[in-house]
């Protein structure tokens, strides 16, 4: 039997389902934004179903500042704060993880991209199938026939899943350790990585498809005609910080230990008291096969029925899954990523 571990980066799909109903918000009775935890539960379900994974673990950023930070006192400097809606619903969502007997895996000072690169070169040495499951084009660097990018599917779409072939077709380079040379020379705006003023996605392919590598870039910029010559030639230092930025760790203190991410049977009364909570009655009843109680206040009318609602209007979206249409500062400026999971309306 093949095996097949998904590691999941929790805040990218966290916010991702939080904006994909923000013109539809969901309310429980007592008033709770659920978007996030009703999103992320459906995206969560969907996964299991149609992947099969043997193997699964949901990563998480942590509050503590990192190395990155460290290097470069502006990286992510640019984020709007994280909306209350979905600090209030992480714990939710961390109680819907553990109602699912999935792990939890946090690692203070390194970021959740760090963890699953971590874990993903550990598990491919043991044998696995990887998915990462996130739609941050940064992930493309850890790409090789084992490990892959699972984006999920868009309005109820397939879910797209990015090997080395799509990964270098994307960025318009030869091989996917060209990720991180691209990115420091261009820089990421959604990071705050600066890379070299005035050298875009275009330019930086261009250049590593003569040079090969940053560092040959770097070291040939006399070689470089007019403008652009003489941008790189001014641009070294930021350039080779920004690679440095935009470069996943890949030992972060953390263990790929196989039985403790080895999918296992849902926990039934964690779940029902979630749910309930949450008021997710068709979830409840599709998972759990019973109905939950969902009281509603005196004197207040039901505002959610099993009747399906409509979805909001899809914001449009890049390759990446970045917003490109009307509201993309809003949603990119806290967020970093696109919206558009496909959901059921329910409960």
């Amino acid at each position: 039997m093949e095996k097949k571990l998904f590691l999941l980066d929790a805040y990218a799909l966290v916010f991702r389902a939080y904006y994909a109903l923000i013109r539809n918000p969901r309310f429980t009775s007592k008033k709770k934004n659920t978007n996030a935890q009703f999103g992320f539960t459906n995206t969560l379900v969907e996964l299991i179903s149609k992947q099969k994974p043997t193997h699964i673990a949901v990563c998480f950023d942590t509050h503590e500042l990192t190395e990155r930070h460290t290097d470069f006192a502006d990286y992510k400097a640019n984020r709007q704060e994280t909306p209350e809606d979905i600090l209030i619903a992480v714990p939710d969502i961390k109680r819907i993880i553990s109602g699912f007997n999935i792990p939890v895996i946090e690692a203070p000072g390194y970021e959740a991209d760090d963890i699953i690169g971590t874990l993903s070169k550990k598990a491919e040495v043991e044998g696995y199938k990887v998915f990462m499951v996130t739609s941050d084009k940064d992930y493309g660097q850890l790409v090789s026939e084992n490990i892959k990018i699972y984006k999920p599917g868009y309005q109820g779409g397939d879910a797209e899943i990015l090997g080395p072939a799509e990964v270098c077709a994307k960025w318009n380079i030869e091989k996917v350790s060209q990720v991180i040379d691209i990115l420091g020379l261009m820089g990421d705006a959604v990071d705050n990585i600066p890379g070299i003023p005035g050298v875009g996605e275009k330019t930086a392919a261009k250049l590593l498809a003569e040079f090969n590598t940053l560092e040959n870039v770097l070291d040939n910029a006399e070689k470089i005609k007019g403008a652009m010559g003489k941008k790189v030639q001014e641009g070294k230092e930021m350039a080779l910080l920004s690679k440095k930025l935009a470069t996943i760790i890949k030992d972060v203190p953390v263990e790929f230990h196989e039985e403790d991410f080895r999918l296992k049977e849902r926990n039934k009364e964690e779940l029902q008291q979630i749910f309930s909570e949450l008021e997710f009655r068709t979830l409840a009843r599709r998972l759990l096969g019973e109905e939950i109680a969902t009281p509603i206040p005196s004197g207040q009318k039901d505002t959610k029925t099993d009747t399906p609602k409509p979805m909001a209007k899809a914001v449009q979206i890049d390759l990446f899954g970045n917003a490109v249409s009307e509201g993309k500062d809003e949603i990119e400026a806290g967020t970093g990523i696109g919206i558009g999971i496909g959901v059921e309306i329910e409960d």
